[in-house]
């Protein structure tokens, strides 16, 4: 895909893997948007990159609705990059009892429902296109762990939300296919950045 000149969304875009992220495509010609729960790193780097910001709770439809619209009044939107997550660490049975249902939720909301919300915004977006000459309308990156695969003690949470990302890619890749939006999601490990 050609960066310059298109749009692209970046989820958790105000530190860590987003912010490298955003700055690569700003650095490499694209407009972005950057949309993070941390409104004054997140505007920050947005007015370094010359892009926009959007404070964002994915997992919320309305603020995810946002960030979209937001995307598609600054051009082509062409390209989500999906890096917001949260990381708590928590056993299952622990010194304090069990593990909290909450954070369990939370973490399952915000890693997994907050990137499938996202996806499926941006592609009813780019779906809307007009297809690149490679027929391609847009791109979409999500980002899940190695311990989606291998999770360590006290991941069970993270864990968990990152196997659903993963397992999901194939089936979102699917039904994208024919629309001419990719999808496909990376699994790191350990990053020398906060979460």
């Amino acid at each position: 895909m050609d960066i310059k000149g298109k749009v692209f969304i970046v989820t958790g875009g105000a530190s860590g893997l987003g912010e490298g992220t955003a700055r690569m495509l700003a650095a490499a010609g694209g407009k972005v948007v950057v949309a993070d729960m941390q409104a004054d790193k997140g505007e920050q780097v947005a007015k370094e990159i010359g892009g926009a910001f959007v404070k964002c709770d994915v997992s919320q439809e309305a603020e995810a609705q946002a960030v979209v619209a937001k995307a598609v009044s600054v051009g082509k939107l062409m390209g989500l990059v999906n890096c917001a997550g949260i990381a708590p660490a928590e056993k299952t049975v622990g010194k304090n009892g069990a593990h909290n249902l909450g954070v369990f939720t939370k973490t399952i909301m915000v890693n997994l429902v907050g990137s499938f919300n996202m996806i499926r915004l941006a592609a009813e977006a780019m779906a809307k296109n007009e297809p690149e000459p490679t027929g391609e309308r847009g791109c979409m990156i999500s980002t899940a762990s190695v311990a989606a695969y291998d999770g360590q003690i006290g991941q069970a949470a993270y864990s968990a939300s990152k196997g659903g990302v993963v397992g999901m890619t194939l089936p979102i890749a699917r039904d994208l296919a024919r629309s001419g939006i990719r999808n496909m999601t990376i699994a790191p490990g350990i990053f020398g950045t906060p979460m």
